[in-house]
């Protein structure tokens, strides 16, 4: 057995670490600003994106956990949240016993077209409008490949 620990070089572990802070702090700061203009949470305003992404407006449970990258129990917990405060309801699934979508409202619909105006500023400003066109380009393609190496894993072999 190799007892040897490749560990990271300085650079890459300042990038690491500063993409571990990111990944702390980018989230924080968009929640922040959700809450102070449109009332929704960050998990607020992800299920409702999955929701208004389909034509109905409703998702699997199951499939919205997935999509989410949610285990189900945080995701109930959520949606009867979301359903006390009209966002969201629940539908059984016809012929599925144990099947449900969760369906967008008129209230939850009109409280995220509300809130997505704000939400792109913010993501602009926090994000896009500090890199260059080429440091777009390297983003993207750098994130593209991590995700898709993400993907290769979780597949089985």
């Amino acid at each position: 057995m190799d007892t040897e620990t490749p560990w990271l070089s300085e650079r890459r572990q300042h990038i690491w670490r500063n993409w571990l802070r990111m990944n702390t702090e980018l989230p924080a700061a968009l929640h922040r600003r959700l809450r102070a203009d449109s009332d929704l949470s960050l998990s607020d305003y992800d299920v409702l994106v999955q929701l208004t992404d389909t034509a109905e407006a409703r998702v699997r449970v199951l499939d919205l956990a997935r999509a989410l990258r949610w285990e189900r129990s945080r995701l109930s917990h959520h949606i009867r949240r979301m359903e006390g405060r009209g966002l969201v309801r629940r539908e059984d699934v016809p012929g599925d016993g144990r099947g449900a979508y969760v369906v967008l409202t008129a209230h939850g619909r009109a409280a995220i077209e509300q809130a997505a105006p704000a939400h792109v500023r913010t993501v602009r400003d926090l994000v896009f409008d500090s890199v260059d066109a080429d440091e777009l380009t390297a983003l993207g393609a750098a994130v593209d490949k991590v995700l898709a190496r993400l993907e290769a894993a979780e597949r089985p072999a």
